[in-house]
């Protein structure tokens, strides 16, 4: 009787496992070479799409979900930077727990780390957000930017649009 135990754990676990992954809960992934941030169970991978040249960085910025820090300085939760790609550029930041949160990017082309204006105060470099939000009116409303992560391996795309 001692080993009908034994084999049945293992039996049980592959039986939970398999229950698991039938309601539709994800195994747990690595997180792809070159994710940056503080390391987390989560992360989300970000395809720029539409990036004109090889130069520069692509600038990730990672939002919580509070509208009074979205794009104001130090309102961040995270930076993450890759190098440019023309076409598309893919980069994978590190979240801190599953939730909703805002990602708005940009085209850093003289690698300066910051967003460059022109003297009017209008963007001088390729940008865009979470969700591709029309920008003809200004900056998009935070609700527009919003998106939730509930877990580790999702890819958003966003279209990067150039002055």
């Amino acid at each position: 009787m001692g080993s009908r135990r034994r084999m049945s754990l293992p039996l049980a676990a592959g039986l939970a496992l398999a229950g698991s992954l039938a309601s539709g809960q994800a195994r747990a992934e690595a997180a792809p070479a070159g994710c940056t941030g503080p390391a987390s169970a989560t992360w989300i991978e970000v395809a720029v799409e539409g990036v004109t040249s090889d130069k520069g960085l692509i600038a990730i910025t990672l939002y919580a979900d509070n509208p009074r820090k979205f794009l104001v300085k130090h309102g961040s939760l995270y930076v993450g930077r890759v190098p440019a790609k023309a076409g598309t550029t893919t980069g994978c930041l590190f979240i801190p727990a599953p939730g909703v949160y805002a990602i708005a990017i940009y085209h850093d082309e003289n690698a300066s780390q910051t967003f460059d204006r022109t003297g009017l105060g209008l963007p001088d470099e390729g940008y865009g957000f979470s969700n591709n939000p029309s920008t003809l009116a200004g900056l998009p409303a935070f609700r527009s930017v919003r998106l939730a992560i509930p877990r580790a391996g999702l890819l958003t795309r966003i279209r990067i649009k150039y002055p």
